[in-house]
């Protein structure tokens, strides 16, 4: 079987990633990126996932409900915040177990982009969590250069990447890759730092100022 068994996989979701030095309450951003998602151009109410560090490990939380209807304020405070409100390509597939993040060996994954024609085979429901699993099979101690390498490989062995935003943790560093080839309004990703905490998100908060682009081709480590 394929990668994508010649399907394009389109995940034209919202990422929302954030570490702290100190506490903080996660629910400050979730609203934020409940606001980002429900104004989105694309719909984003397939569902929505988060995961958080409690006492040095992950936990995962995922809901079938649009972000923006659901209770963001029942989260512990944390220092480590992945988040991903979910574009279903067709609307298929919208079940709760699809919902990102991802997490496997301490690492844990969200994405969006749109993947055409990829030639790699690889184990996983849906096409991202294959891809998750392709950068952990090339992984060999450095994540980032199997970023890299699973970023350059797809790009190769595809017929068309539109884009390819990936963000990995591993409890302690954030690991970015950046990669699109159209609609820079939609796939830059951003970034924002001030007073100890990082805020990486697929769009800035509204309203809200201090925010940098990345640059598109990023393949970054935060911590």
């Amino acid at each position: 079987m394929n990668f994508l068994d010649s399907i394009p996989y389109r995940a034209m979701c919202r990422l929302l990633a954030v570490r702290s030095e100190r506490l903080i309450d996660p629910t400050h951003h979730l609203m934020n990126l409940a606001q980002v998602a429900r104004e989105s151009k694309v719909f984003q109410g397939h569902g929505w996932g988060c995961a958080y560090l409690k006492d040095g490990e992950w936990m995962i939380y995922k809901n079938i409900k649009p972000i923006w209807e659901d209770d963001l304020t029942i989260f512990p405070q944390t220092t480590l915040l992945l988040a991903h409100a979910r574009s279903a390509f067709r609307d298929e597939g919208i079940r709760v177990e699809n919902n990102m993040p991802f997490s496997a060996d301490g690492f844990t994954f969200i994405f969006n982009g749109e993947l055409h024609g990829v030639r790699i085979k690889e184990e996983g429901r849906i096409g991202a969590e294959k891809l998750f699993n392709y950068i952990r099979r090339l992984n060999k101690g450095d994540l980032a250069e199997a970023m890299r390498r699973a970023g350059e490989v797809i790009r190769r062995r595809s017929r068309f990447v539109r884009a390819m935003n990936i963000i990995i943790s591993d409890r302690k560093r954030i690991y970015l890759h950046s990669f699109f080839q159209d609609d820079p309004e939609y796939f830059t990703m951003h970034l924002k730092e001030e007073e100890g905490e990082l805020i990486i998100c697929s769009e800035p908060y509204l309203n809200d100022k201090g925010w940098e682009k990345i640059e598109n081709g990023t393949v970054r480590v935060f911590g």
